[in-house]
């Protein structure tokens, strides 16, 4: 089992930053990739940013060029560097890895929330 648990979320003005961290414990080897999803209320969880092992990254199109995801493999931790947020960007947004090619596993997520 992977326990995931984040931390740096909060509420920011528009315009601000926030760095969002994700540490993994447990059984950890074979880590395939480590991300950020987010869900606003009334929509789905959508992908936010995600890196794999080989330091590969994916963003969604709404986050690029203002955020950025990070990965110190020694410490087993994922970063998410926010920057210019928006109000649209206010949702919980929740750590994920993938351990190989099918296990996955969830953060307990953590409210980010930009005021206008």
């Amino acid at each position: 089992q992977v326990q995931l648990v984040e931390s740096g979320g909060g509420l920011v003005q528009a315009g601000g930053s926030l760095r969002l961290s994700c540490a993994a414990s447990g059984s950890i080897f074979n880590i395939n990739a480590m991300g950020w999803y987010r869900q606003a209320p009334g929509k789905q969880r959508e992908l936010v940013a995600i890196v794999t092992s080989d330091g590969s990254t994916n963003y969604a199109d709404s986050v690029k060029g203002r955020f950025t995801i990070s990965r110190n493999n020694a410490k087993n931790t994922a970063y998410l560097q926010m920057n210019s947020l928006k109000p649209e960007d206010t949702a919980v947004y929740y750590c994920y890895l993938r351990q190989g090619i099918t296990r996955q596993y969830w953060g307990q997520g953590t409210q980010v929330t930009v005021s206008s």
